[in-house]
């Protein structure tokens, strides 16, 4: 099998496990950087090269598209896909788990339970409105447009204040959320095309903005409850990914996502489960390659409008000349 893995460098650890266990598994892998893919668009026929020379073939690729180019990376997944490769998480899955509150609003509009949620164009409305996610300890959440976001966990009302005075500056949209009280766990599950294969307990380093929950966080390996596994399933078809990470809340045993991730890391989650995850993530790339049909999403129309109760026998809402009867104001 040739795969390509979309990757700022191979020297990132992550793609450096990919590349590993491809390479050991007798496949030829190689990585590009999205920014130095080129695209020609022409009519019905488009070329694709790297740094100017045209690019072989490849029977699958592994998208790891960082924040900070995902706009572009993405247009180079999606050409990809255009272009019938197989792909291990699609570019308008991707984009979904990236907008982190378009997809809280999926996760919320088709059962899943998240976290208490507020958001707000200005530091300072958030304040206000701590009491509408239970109170402090709160995850806050710097979203600058869609390009780049940092986490915080907020224990103290004193460092919430200290957080948003420090954050005020450099950008809009900020999310506040409920976060884990002394009966709860911070949980982070990894899917695998639909299954859930590995799940940690995180206690992250509070007070400090960071890209992700995991920087400096300790990880614990726990067994998941049939009900965490539920959802973090359930989640990622939603979400359409073949490779997640969803972050819970698991409070009293009611599991509550609060994020779905699609360039989870690696090692540090091997590290503590003890297992090979990115030999998990490469079959699934062989199954795709070799034609297994992608991780179904579910159908995410709308729900029908609920059907008007049946009128009294012998009453009408409409007049003889077929127009509806405008309901009239007292008896």
């Amino acid at each position: 099998m040739k795969a390509t893995i979309l990757s700022r460098s191979a020297s990132i650890p992550s793609t450096r496990r990919l590349v590993e266990v491809g390479r050991a598994r007798g496949h030829r892998v190689r990585v590009l950087n999205p920014l130095r893919v080129q695209m020609h668009l022409d009519g019905p026929s488009t070329t694709l090269y790297y740094d100017r020379k045209k690019l072989a073939p490849t029977d699958v690729v592994l998208p790891r598209i960082a924040q900070s180019i995902n706009t572009y990376g993405l247009a180079v997944v999606n050409q990809f896909g255009l272009s019938g490769v197989p792909l291990v998480n699609h570019a308008q899955a991707i984009a979904q788990s990236r907008n982190k509150m378009r997809s809280l609003q999926l996760l919320s509009a088709h059962g899943i339970s998240i976290p208490s949620t507020v958001m707000a164009r200005d530091a300072a409305h958030l304040k206000s409105m701590v009491g509408l996610v239970g109170g402090v300890p709160v995850l806050v959440k710097l979203l600058q447009g869609q390009e780049k976001h940092g986490v915080m966990v907020c224990e103290s009302l004193q460092s919430l204040e200290a957080a948003l005075e420090a954050v005020l500056g450099l950008g809009h949209n900020l999310v506040m959320q409920e976060y884990v009280k002394s009966s709860g766990q911070d949980v982070r599950v990894l899917v695998v095309g639909g299954q859930a294969v590995a799940a940690v307990r995180r206690r992250p380093r509070p007070g400090r903005l960071a890209h992700t929950l995991n920087k400096g966080a300790r990880l614990e390996a726990i067994e998941l409850s049939p009900g965490q596994r539920a959802i973090a399933e359930k989640a990622t078809r939603l979400v359409g990914l073949e490779v997640a990470a969803v972050d819970m809340l698991d409070v009293q045993g009611q599991p509550k996502v609060f994020e779905v991730n699609s360039s989870p890391a690696l090692p540090e989650m091997e590290a503590a489960t003890g297992m090979d995850l990115a030999t998990l993530i490469i079959a699934r790339a062989e199954a795709l390659a070799a034609g297994a049909p992608p991780v179904s999403v579910p159908d995410l129309s709308p729900p029908a409008p609920l059907p008007l109760p049946p009128l009294p026998p012998g009453a009408s809402n409409r007049k003889g000349n077929g127009r509806p009867v405008k309901a009239s104001a007292g008896g």
